[in-house]
């Protein structure tokens, strides 16, 4: 008969002191609320595009017509700026149902895409993430527990990708599957699709979550009650499911907002180069790249996804430290002593 063997990991009663910690953090609730908020409206994208905007925001509309104020506007306005040479998109008329936020230079309601673009990114910085923590808690558990030749073998797969900076990685991987997609076996996704710079992004920051969690998981090994298990005969997959993984989750739970953060920039980046999210699809980072030639007539067609970009990593970070701070208070200790 064997015995249950105590472990290091947060009890209930622990996870419900982190979590009254979390709520009495007033950053961390403010982050939470404008995270609730932006994938809120995100989701009422289409509602929004369809009931309130009646505009496609994936279609062109040069010769378009709206009705602002009582009077009827191209979309497409002759330039008034200069010589008088050209044509420039509506500016934003600050109504919900009349280009809120103006049109770009095919004469697409920003608004509209700028919802949309926000679930594309949200999307594919939640997949790259999901991805990122569970190769990466799968591959530096077994690193570090197991350890000899295949911490090794393992260590150098990890250590090849962090050679690599991490742009440069991402780029490389964007510009070789933009073309014909990814095609391994059964595995199949189209150029477009947004998994592909999910599944980029995702394997470009797994070192970021491995190395970490494989040096968790290597102190683990080497603590008492892991011995004490080993010794009383546990089998090794529930030492993993019932000693390791408990102890490690804290550290993937607050890896979650910081990584969606990191995830998301990286994703604005690729797709501002054109090697990100593909037409038809649309994200903040391709929304800023229609309006880079607009900056100085049209302005807020780059600076309404650049804010709603800022405003959403700065909350995930802020979720982030009180994630950290409610999980392992002994961080905060060390800060506060460290300073005094």
């Amino acid at each position: 008969m064997q015995a249950d063997v105590p472990t290091g990991g947060m009890t209930p009663g622990l996870w419900r002191v982190a979590l009254a910690r979390l709520l009495a953090d007033r950053s961390a609730l403010v982050a939470g609320a404008l995270l609730l908020l932006v994938l809120l409206a995100c989701a009422a994208a289409p509602l929004y595009a369809e009931r309130v905007a009646h505009a496609d925001p994936f279609r062109s509309n040069i010769s378009g017509q709206v009705m602002v104020d009582g009077q009827l506007r191209d979309v497409i306005e002759a330039s008034t700026e200069g010589l008088g040479l050209g044509q420039t998109p509506i500016g934003p008329t600050w109504q919900p149902s009349a280009y809120l936020l103006g049109a770009d230079n095919q004469g697409r309601d920003v608004a509209a895409r700028l919802l949309y673009g926000g679930r594309a990114s949200l999307l594919i910085a939640s997949g790259a993430t999901l991805l990122s923590l569970l190769m990466g808690a799968l591959l530096g558990i077994v690193a570090g527990y197991f350890g000899g030749a295949v911490d090794w073998l393992l260590s150098r797969v990890l250590d090849v990708l962090w050679a690599f900076p991490v742009y440069l990685l991402a780029i490389s991987l964007s510009i070789v599957t933009i073309g014909s997609g990814l095609h391994l076996g059964p595995l199949r996704i189209e150029a477009d699709s947004l998994w592909l710079p999910a599944l980029i992004i995702g394997l470009v920051y797994l070192p970021y979550v491995a190395r970490p969690v494989r040096a968790q998981a290597l102190a683990l090994r080497r603590s008492d009650f892991v011995h004490a298990a080993i010794g009383l005969g546990v089998p090794t997959h529930r030492i993993l499911r019932v000693d390791i993984l408990p102890n490690v989750a804290t550290t993937l739970i607050v890896f979650v907002p910081l990584m969606m953060a990191l995830n998301m920039l990286t994703e604005s980046a690729l797709s501002f180069l054109s090697i990100g999210v593909q037409a038809p699809n649309a994200s903040w980072g391709t929304i800023i790249q229609d309006g880079l030639s607009l900056l100085y007539t049209r302005p807020m067609v780059a600076l309404a996804p650049g804010a709603a970009i800022v405003l959403t990593v700065v909350a995930l970070n802020l979720l982030g430290d009180a994630l950290r701070d409610a999980l392992d208070p002994r961080a905060t200790f060390r800060v506060k002593e460290t300073g005094t």
